[in-house]
């Protein structure tokens, strides 16, 4: 039971892109008596990985620092665009 402490990316040929995982068992005495990395033992950290929350995580969904990253709400580019200008009216009217 392993858990996905962070990932990144490494290198990519014409088929693949490959990337660097680092895992951290939360059970082992080691990582729970140590206070800068026993926050990964709390249950509300399970699969960080299938929610994007890792840096390859967060680069794909545009959650980085600087100038255009502020504009990505709901973690896509396209679907804030599209939120903000389209017309929604009332179906009844």
């Amino acid at each position: 039971s392993l858990r996905v402490l962070n990932s990144y990316w490494v290198a990519h040929d014409s088929t693949y892109k490959y990337f660097e995982v680092i895992m951290v068992d939360p059970f082992h005495k080691a990582v729970r008596r140590d206070p800068r990395i026993n926050w990964i033992c709390k249950p509300v950290h399970k699969h960080r990985e299938l929610r994007g929350l890792t840096a390859a995580g967060r680069k794909n969904r545009g959650m980085r620092k600087g100038h255009r990253f502020n504009k990505v709400i709901g973690s896509s580019r396209r679907g804030s665009w599209k939120r903000r200008n389209t017309l929604s009216l009332r179906r009844y009217r």
